[in-house]
């Protein structure tokens, strides 16, 4: 059994029975006869599909932002654009998605031909987490529908609600039985389920440690996986930015999503000449941040996902004071049922300790001061991670030298970094590998299958 839980009140919310492994079996059976039948659907029906998702998303917004508010506690206009986006990307590939679906072709040195064609492989085990419960299964979704793949999720526990919805609305919006299913499971029988011949390839957002273990099985039984885990993004700030604009931007980034994101700036890097200026405006906003009932439309920062994920925070912040870092304010446990704690900055901190090196999912920053850009880049890469990266200046010449040295898998200039429909996103170095959107991440479960049509009178 499965029981979610509201974070914000610590109340029970609904409990759902789990598959056993005969269960499990029906449900990759059921997905095996459904890619019989979709691998072989025109293109239309596809991207018909995918618009229709579009719509549904866009009609049941407020449902699904306050389902998922209560089941993992963001602020409800966060969810909101979470679903929006969903709805984008469901729109942009079936709009765009075809042509990414069109043959390669190449001449040959002896006068023949050849051609590269993107087909579909089969069933694709996703295995997600529940900081963005819609978004994060979506990117994963919308690509598979298009290359004629179908997908059984293996969504968190807490966000189990919005698993069951996800598969509802898929029928709802015409697919076939099959195409899209939650395996309603612990983590237990997942290595089981990478292991069976049925599943072709396997995704993954979620931990270091989660990340490892479904690599490794996958590896094990040669199956294809992709990886986006986790990430201790910096934060550059240099004297050329606009400063209260980053100011602003480096707040949201450290309690978006209440400060469980992946991929926005956790390690704040300001250069010696603006540090004081910038980290007096810094610590006042983000000192005013009051927690708040994440159903108001003006809370900007709600109770974390759940108690323990809050006591995890809280305990890296206590160990982070015994590696000698200051704790400026904040990062306090709230009297109050639920998972509430207030947001925090802490500040030197040594860069090879745990804190230094770790990833804090929750709204507690980093400040870090640089003397110039050489050893701002020193400090963005003094990790083990390597997702997103935020850069601000204006200086053209400062901006191609980050480019090409921040180790990362994507670096945003005078923003907060984040995910863009039309664009690859993913990781390097313990934050992943392999792509999600665009065309890249299309193509990363389909077979590129080369067809040799020789010269007349040639052999191959």
């Amino acid at each position: 059994m499965i029981t979610t839980t509201n974070p914000a009140t610590g109340e029970t919310i609904a409990e759902y029975e789990t598959l056993d492994a005969n269960g499990i079996d029906a449900k990759l059976e059921v997905a095996t006869r459904a890619y019989r039948d979709w691998r072989t659907s025109p293109v239309e029906q596809r991207t018909q599909l995918l618009a229709r998702l579009s719509e549904l998303y866009l009609e049941r917004k407020e449902e699904l932002a306050r389902l998922a508010v209560t089941e993992m506690g963001k602020p409800i206009t966060q969810a909101r654009s979470e679903v929006e986006k969903c709805a984008s990307l469901f729109a942009y590939l079936a709009e765009h998605g075809p042509p990414m679906l069109e043959s390669e072709f190449w001449e040959l040195g002896d006068g023949g031909r050849a051609e590269g064609r993107w087909l579909p492989q089969g069933p694709v085990l996703a295995v997600m987490p529940w900081n963005f419960p819609y978004w994060q299964v979506v990117r994963f979704l919308a690509p598979t529908i298009l290359a004629g793949n179908v997908g059984v999720l293996k969504h968190a526990s807490i966000v189990q609600g919005v698993a069951h919805k996800m598969e509802e609305l898929v029928l709802e919006a015409g697919a076939p039985e099959g195409l899209f299913q939650n395996l309603c499971v612990s983590s237990d029988p997942i290595s089981d389920v990478i292991a069976d011949t049925r599943i072709v390839a396997a995704t993954l957002t979620g931990s270091e440690g989660a990340g490892s273990a479904v690599a490794a099985q996958a590896g094990k039984h040669l199956k294809k996986v992709v990886l986006e885990l986790g990430g201790s993004d910096p934060f550059i700030v240099m004297p050329s930015a606009d400063l209260d604009k980053a100011v602003e931007d480096a707040v949201f980034a450290r309690i978006q999503n209440n400060g469980q994101s992946c991929i926005c700036g956790k390690r704040t890097i300001v250069h010696t000449d603006i540090h004081d200026a910038f980290a007096d405006k810094f610590i006042t906003a983000l000192k005013a941040i009051e927690p708040g009932d994440p159903m108001d439309d003006d809370t900007r920062l709600g109770p974390l996902s759940s108690e323990g994920q809050r006591d995890t925070v809280l305990e890296q912040v206590d160990k982070a004071k015994q590696e000698g870092c200051a704790l400026l304010f904040g990062a306090e446990k709230l009297d109050r049922a639920g998972a509430w704690m207030t947001a925090g900055l802490l500040t030197d901190v040594p860069l090879a300790s745990d804190t230094g090196t770790d990833e804090i999912f929750g709204p507690v920053g980093q400040i870090y001061k640089a003397k110039d850009i050489e050893e701002a880049i020193a400090i963005a890469n003094a990790i083990p991670f390597g997702l997103g990266s935020a850069v601000w200046t204006r200086d053209e010449e400062e901006r191609e030298i980050f480019a090409n040295r921040i180790e990362a898998g994507m670096t945003t200039f005078n923003a907060v970094n984040g995910s863009k429909i039309e664009a690859p996103f993913g990781g390097i170095k313990k934050s992943g590998f392999g792509r999600e959107l665009s065309h890249h991440g299309l193509h990363e479960f389909m077979n590129l299958k080369t067809l040799v049509y020789p010269a007349e009178g040639q052999s191959a």
